[in-house]
This record gives C-alpha cells, sequence and structure tokens, in this order.
C-alpha cells in the first residue's frame, strides 16, 4: 500500500471531487462516494492492497 502522497496533482482532484459533489442529496452524495470507491477498487484490483487500504481507514486519526 502506498502511503506516500501519489496523486499527480491532489488539489485539482479535490476540487474535482467537490464540483461532483455540487447540488447533490447527502443521499445522492453517498452513492457516488460509493460508485467511486468501486470504481477506484477496481483500478487497484489487488485484493491485499485493498485489505490494507481498509485496515488503514479503520485507524483513529489523531
Amino acid at each position: 500500500m502506498k502511503t506516500n502522497l501519489n496523486l499527480q496533482d491532489a488539489d485539482t482532484f479535490y476540487e474535482q471531487l467537490l464540483d461532483a459533489h455540487q447540488g447533490l442529496s447527502p443521499e445522492q452524495s453517498e452513492l457516488l462516494n460509493a460508485r467511486l470507491i468501486l470504481l477506484l477498487a477496481n483500478q487497484i484490483g489487488d485484493a491485499r492492497v485493498l485489505q490494507e487500504c481498509l485496515d488503514a481507514a479503520q485507524l483513529p486519526t489523531a
């Protein structure tokens, strides 16, 4: 699992993500996030890496 920043342009992606949620209801926003997660998981494809990402996402933040 990559833990260092690996996005070519993180700020642009963040803006695109915010734009994609613009005008959506909370339910529509949750569905967008779910679809995006599944699409990105498919791009990763490696079950071990996906499990590592799930584990890391569940850790409490400081």
